[in-house]
């Protein structure tokens, strides 16, 4: 049996359902879907995506990241993506294994292992990363997963697994936002400072300026940084979050189109309609009724 194939067996066993399951062990999660999904947006948070099976592609802007068994994705900021599952079935579920990236243990592993980092400080690197799998890297993910069928070894075991995963990622050439991560005054933690404002304060007015001074950057350099990890520009990323935040409340609390549209920010009703098409492909009033529809139906059918 092949470590993937082990790999899906041991999700499928604990993930029974579609969605996204939390486990025993810190940090960890899996995902599982038994068919295609709609786009659906979310907020990526610092984490390794290792798809066991199945494909998802993430669309972080314009780019469209596709990943599956063969590839690894990587967060290594909060990003807003447009998430959608293109390839699974009832007989063969899409499955994926979903680490938390701490930011502690990779500080800790640059200090242990100076030569990983000595020359990540000024590059800014894209927050999103789509790289090839490797055989160590599934084979420690395989031996983390191992550990929910005998739990009582977790709590000595999965701290040394999860220290080697982030270890292998570090020290993976492709992967220097994840080195970034560990430095506390690389570009990414400084665009990272900016990132965590807006995500809090998405409603609100700002200037370029005072973001860039969270930063401790010029207002030049931190656009061009902040472009280098998002793909987009800090008013693109606030209408990202503004849209997915509306999207949510029409959702969870039943908003018309023009509140959710109000209550995340937006002044302009006309302006919210496009960002909101632009993002989603879809204009908010119609997309709230094809929600509250998929709602109703769902309730029908339990």
């Amino acid at each position: 049996m092949s470590s993937l194939t082990e790999l899906s067996t041991l999700l499928l066993r604990h993930a029974p359902r579609d969605g996204m399951h939390t486990t025993p062990i810190a940090g960890l999660q899996i995902m599982r879907s038994a068919s295609p999904s709609v786009s659906m947006p979310t907020v990526y948070t610092p984490m390794l995506c290792l798809v066991a099976q199945g494909r998802k592609q993430a669309m972080l802007g314009a780019q469209a990241y596709v990943y599956h068994p063969r590839m690894y994705l990587v967060a290594s900021v909060d990003l807003p993506i447009v998430g959608s599952v293109i390839e699974a079935s009832d007989a063969q579920p899409y499955l994926c294994f979903c680490l938390d990236l701490d930011t502690a243990l990779l500080s800790e592993l640059a200090i242990k292992h100076p030569e990983l980092v000595e020359t990540q400080r000024d590059a800014a690197s894209a927050g999103l990363l789509l790289n090839r799998s490797t055989p160590q890297l599934q084979d420690a993910a395989l031996r983390l997963t191992r550990l929910l069928d005998q739990p009582h070894e977790i709590a000595a075991l999965a701290p040394l697994i999860v220290r080697e995963l982030l270890y292998r990622l570090m020290a993976d050439p492709a992967n220097a936002a994840v080195r970034q991560m560990a430095i506390a005054d690389s570009r990414l933690n400084q665009i990272s400072k900016a990132i965590v404002w807006l995500r809090e304060h998405y409603a609100q007015r700002f200037s370029i300026e005072q973001i860039a001074d969270l930063s401790a950057m010029s207002r030049s350099t931190f656009h061009a940084h902040f472009k280098a990890v998002t793909t987009m520009t800090p008013l693109e990323y606030r209408s990202q979050l503004r849209v997915h935040e509306a999207r949510r409340l029409m959702v969870a609390e039943a908003l018309t189109a023009a509140d959710a549209g109000f209550r995340v920010g937006y002044e302009s009703a006309s302006q919210f309609s496009r960002d909101y098409a632009r993002i989603l492909g879809i204009p908010p009033a119609r997309d709230a009724q094809r929600l509250r529809a998929t709602a109703q139906d769902a309730t029908e059918a339990a």
